[in-house]
């Protein structure tokens, strides 16, 4: 029990007779506190007292797929100051290979008796994964709201940043500077984004034939991988869907090489950081990530303080930010 003080009144830097206060239903504890203790003993995984147990936690679980893309990182710090400022905590739940999976963290997050749940890139995303855990979220009421687009018929507000618009942006960019053989590198093919990236170029270009569109992992591999495929096809500009994609390509032109942007152009997705520190600097499309953030978290919040925010999806304007890894298209 001191032990267990101990570490909540650290936690939230208050003293033990203060937690302790809280702990006994005692008087002469401000709301803010009160509340702050709670949550910090629902993460650090201690039982509340009986009589606090009927009180949802003020803990909202924020589900990313990987923070090895620099753009997951990003909305984190985004959405969690964001919930701070709201009294609310984040609980962060970072996916990695072979751990723990989507369906275990909303488990979890449901034996916290979380708030709510932001799903910052996920398997809703994906056509050909499994939802049953999203539908399990629903069933119980808990609020949701996820970023970028997602299959049809989840029942949750989404976030989105305009895949469409973006596209086109970066197609158009490519073909001002000459490029008549522009390739996508996407990820996989039942992966939402994706799919709207691949619509919006076919859209734009009138015609696209599949050798000049390639699939990847999302990782600096991944797009290296498949670059290296579309520049053997003659591609000569790229429109990636990550920055990570992006950056696997530049690699595979100078693997093969190949001059980035005289005699190979590439756009990313995202902006994410350090974007404007790689050689050549990478030109990329932008995601808004403070106004997205900030949006997904006032559509929880709404939701948590009971009003019912309709089942849409918000789609934001992204921005080309043109840097040093396109040019004009080479000769002959």
């Amino acid at each position: 029990m001191t032990r267990r003080l101990a570490e909540v009144a650290k936690k939230v830097g208050v003293s033990e007779a203060t937690v302790s206060r809280v702990l006994n239903g005692k008087p002469g504890v401000s709301e803010a506190t009160r509340q702050a203790v709670l949550s910090a003993l629902d993460v650090l995984g201690y039982e509340r007292p009986t009589q606090l147990r009927g009180e949802r936690a003020r803990l909202v679980g924020l589900v990313l797929p990987e923070l090895q893309n620099p753009i997951f990182p990003a909305f984190a710090e985004v959405i969690g100051g964001a919930l701070a400022q709201l009294g609310l905590t984040p609980v962060l739940c970072t996916q990695t290979k072979g751990g723990v999976s989507e369906a275990d963290y909303v488990e979890l997050l449901l034996q916290q008796q979380v708030s709510g749940v932001v799903f910052a890139g996920g398997l809703y995303a994906q056509a050909e994964a499994p939802h049953d855990h999203y539908r399990q979220l629903a069933d119980r009421n808990i609020p949701v709201v996820l970023v970028n687009a997602a299959i049809a018929d989840l029942g949750f507000p989404a976030v989105s940043c305009d895949d469409a618009v973006a596209v086109e942006q970066a197609w158009r960019h490519l073909a001002s500077l000459g490029h008549e053989r522009i390739g996508l590198v996407l990820g996989p093919g039942d992966h939402m984004p994706s799919a709207r990236k691949l619509a919006a170029a076919r859209a734009v270009a009138g015609e696209l034939p599949d050798e000049q569109v390639a699939r990847a992992i999302f990782s600096i591999e991944g797009g290296h991988a498949a670059g290296a495929k579309l520049i053997d096809r003659g591609v000569t500009g790229f429109i990636c869907a990550s920055d990570p994609l992006a950056l696997g390509v530049v690699r595979a032109a100078r693997r093969k090489g190949l001059d980035v942007p005289t005699q190979v152009s590439v756009v990313g997705y995202d902006d994410s950081a350090l974007m404007n520190c790689t050689e050549p600097p990478l030109t990329t499309v932008r995601q808004p990530i403070e106004s997205m953030g900030k949006a997904a978290v006032e559509l929880l919040n709404a939701q948590i303080g009971g009003t019912a925010v309709p089942a849409d999806e918000l789609l934001f304007e992204p921005e080309l930010v043109v840097r040093g890894s396109t040019a004009q298209a080479p000769r002959g």
